[in-house]
């Protein structure tokens, strides 16, 4: 049975997950990178409280979808909340979704 990620599970997997990153990859997360935030997702979010936000830049957040075990990049346009339309069930490495971002956000 799923159960939500722990915060404490949530800094261990971005610690590992950096780790792999390059220096500029790390300093690029450091520049985006906020105190994990629970934003709200409905209706996939709902069960275990929303998702964790881990970076912002711009309108995007870097979010950890627990349930499908892998990192995300979504618009929003309001703090807090991961919109419907923008979520996603990618299993990426934080790697992976750190440079989505940071494409994205040099796109917006």
């Amino acid at each position: 049975m799923w159960k939500p990620i722990q915060l404490e599970d949530l800094d261990r997997i971005v610690e590992c997950d950096l780790a792999d990153c390059s220096d500029d990859e790390r300093s690029y997360f450091a520049s985006v990178a906020i105190t994990p935030e629970r934003w709200q997702q409905s209706p996939w979010g709902d069960e275990g409280g929303g998702f964790w936000v881990v970076a912002v830049a711009g309108n995007r957040a870097l979010w950890s979808n627990d349930i499908e075990e892998g990192f995300n990049v979504s618009r929003f346009t309001e703090r807090g909340t991961i919109p419907r339309s923008e979520y996603w069930c990618n299993q990426d490495p934080l790697r992976r979704a750190l440079a989505g971002l940071k494409r994205q956000s040099l796109e917006a």
